[in-house]
């Protein structure tokens, strides 16, 4: 399982980041959010991101207390806060930025899918946000990446030709 999460169709409410924190803390309070909104205003766009759910996380490789490990119910991976020692090498390690730190309690945190049933992806007006679950999952998450590659490639040849 992992989310799929579509920018172009981000409205940047930011009720992901909302619902998000009040499942995790019962309050309001987007700093302690698994899921973030990157904001451009003046392009109208917003960046929804979140952990990635990798196949081979970086995260997990590089934590000298193995604290995070694979849930094989959902696929997520989850960081034990009683064996995590706060060192942040999963933060500064993953790529995406979806793993973050909570200073107050001296423990990285991310998201875990809320075990399967992912609050993000029930409150999201536009549906901007999918939870993308069984056998084809991990196809589906390849395809998504090598389009948005394809994507990127192209604008960069109109960049380079001056379209």
């Amino acid at each position: 399982m992992y989310l799929d999460i579509d920018p172009e169709v981000c409205t940047g409410c930011r009720l992901c980041e909302a619902f998000c924190s009040y499942r995790r803390e019962k309050a309001i309070w987007p700093s302690m959010s698994c899921i973030s909104v990157l904001k451009y205003e003046e392009e109208a766009f917003y960046l929804p991101f979140t952990c990635q759910q990798c196949e081979k996380a970086v995260c997990a490789e590089v934590c000298p207390v193995q604290a995070i490990k694979r849930n094989h119910a959902t696929g997520a991976w989850e960081i034990d806060s009683g064996r995590c020692m706060g060192c942040k090498m999963c933060v500064a390690s993953c790529p995406f930025g979806g793993v973050a730190f909570d200073s107050l309690r001296g423990r990285a945190f991310k998201c875990d899918l809320c075990g399967g049933d992912p609050e993000c992806v029930k409150v999201c007006p536009p549906s901007a946000i999918k939870l993308v679950k069984g056998p084809e999952a991990v196809l589906a998450k390849r395809r998504r990446a090598v389009a948005r590659l394809a994507d990127s490639f192209k604008g960069l040849r109109e960049v380079e030709q001056g379209v």
